[in-house]
């Protein structure tokens, strides 16, 4: 019975259900060299689990896809074109709201793009599952991974420094093939996204401030990214473009966000100096509006704050800075800082 694992199945049977609906007992029972006795069990349980429903007659029994779907694939990273899985492999086996299926459709394309792009890899996996409430994409590289190539390209040590420049949109290692939107606007997207990689893991809920927080990394070579969408949620591609643009029409790509948590550490629990300042401002140049958001932390320096609120931002005068989740005493300095006081 090993080969009928039920939790190998969630996999494959998808697809199998949609392409095999009359004769999905013997499908079964042929792909995994089992009986049918066995291949008929396994379905059963199936059926009860949400994964299929059955329909027909006893005699005639039809089946079909049940709320809970899955597709895994492995694809050689040589060659790759990523728009064709999503449309032959993936895509023709989930039934999503139009705007999820948006989203759900740019997230894959860009995520499984990078890896194609940036991994150095020769293999990728790709998960896609579908539940009463969520659709959930797993894409796993085997490659150099995310920050080690970050590290490489723009000399960034620290993966936390690293997910602070990725965070901020923009940033890409291949500038005449990409403009950096893509890992920005797919953690935009989603309710939940992860980012595994050179033994870190950063996550963002959507519910949470969308803030950026340290987790637990899976311990694997690559790059593997996750992302989950409700099937409910009110969002769509284009307001979450909207937002991020100040004309509101989604096209030009100039407002950010600075999640300043991630400059602190167990070695560094306040932001004092004028170098995190600069760390702070880096590339912001390339915007227009940018939210510095204080959230987790609870003290800065004066020259912090100097730095980032008076020389800075005395330097791009055509840049919008506006500080937001501050305590009230970040936010005695900062309104100090800029009105000339402190």
């Amino acid at each position: 019975m090993s080969r009928l694992n039920l939790h190998h199945m969630m996999g494959w049977i998808t697809t199998a259900a949609v392409r095999h609906p009359d004769d999905l007992i013997a499908h079964v029972a042929d792909r995994a060299h089992a009986s049918k006795p066995a291949a008929r069990k396994a379905v059963a349980r199936l059926v009860e689990a949400g994964w299929l429903v059955k329909q027909g007659s006893v005699s005639r029994p039809v089946y079909r896809p049940g709320l809970f779907r899955q597709v895994v694939a492995s694809y050689p990273l040589q060659g790759l074109v990523e728009d064709v899985p999503w449309e032959r492999d993936f895509m023709p086996n989930f039934v999503l709201p139009p705007s999820v299926q948006r989203m759900a459709q740019h997230v894959f394309n860009e995520i499984l793009n990078n890896a194609i792009d940036h991994s150095g890899g020769t293999t990728v996996t790709v998960s896609l599952r579908q539940t009463p409430n969520h659709v959930q994409l797993l894409v796993s590289d085997d490659g150099r991974g995310l920050f080690d190539r970050i590290r490489e390209s723009f000399a960034i040590d620290d993966a936390q420094h690293a997910m602070l420049e990725l965070s901020k949109g923009k940033l890409t290692s291949l500038p005449d093939r990409h403009t950096g939107r893509g890992l920005f606007f797919s953690a935009q997207l989603a309710d939940v996204f992860e980012v595994h990689a050179n033994g870190s893991n950063f996550q963002r809920r959507g519910w949470d401030g969308g803030g950026w927080h340290c987790g637990k990394p899976l311990a694997r070579q690559g790059t593997s990214v996750y992302a989950s969408i409700a099937l409910d949620t009110e969002r769509t591609l284009d307001s979450v473009l909207n937002v991020w643009s100040t004309d509101r029409q989604g096209i030009v790509f100039d407002r950010t966000r600075v999640p300043l948590r991630l400059l602190l550490s167990t070695n560094t629990a306040s932001l004092d100096s004028r170098s995190q300042a600069r760390r702070a401002a880096s590339r912001l140049g390339q915007f227009s509006h940018a939210r510095i958001d204080f959230s987790g932390v609870s003290e800065i320096g004066h020259s912090f704050a100097d730095e980032l609120f008076r020389v800075f931002a005395g330097q791009h005068p055509g840049l919008e800075l506006v500080a937001e989740n501050m305590s009230p005493k970040v936010a005695n300095l900062v309104h100090a800082t800029i009105s000339g006081q402190a």
